[in-house]
């Protein structure tokens, strides 16, 4: 199967466009499960981009670099949903903004 040749430019700006919807959404949803999956998002873009940048200088190191940006994000969907789902416990909703009733 032959391995399609894909430009640096191309492949940056498709993981620059990634990252900035991910980080629009992650501005605008008030939704914590909508927030964490635009921060999966942008993590995979930031995947995308070093594989790209490995690949293009023949190196494992993006691809390393990947694997370790996959375990930060299952760690983070681990800690992300359980306090989701403490927060959804506490305040019976998922909004943001129900958060400033936090006191600490």
């Amino acid at each position: 199967m032959p391995v399609a040749n894909v430009a640096l430019n191309q492949a940056l700006l498709l993981a620059a466009v990634l990252f900035t919807l991910g980080l629009l959404g992650l501005l605008v949803r008030r939704n914590l499960i909508m927030m964490l999956v635009c921060l999966e998002i942008m993590l995979n873009a930031a995947g995308l981009a070093f594989v790209v940048a490995g690949s293009r200088w023949q190196q494992a190191d993006g691809q390393i670099m990947f694997i370790l940006i996959l375990a930060l994000a299952a760690a983070e969907v681990a800690v992300g949903l359980a306090l989701a789902l403490q927060f959804y416990h506490r305040f019976h909703t998922l909004d943001a903004d129900a958060a400033s009733d936090l006191r600490g």
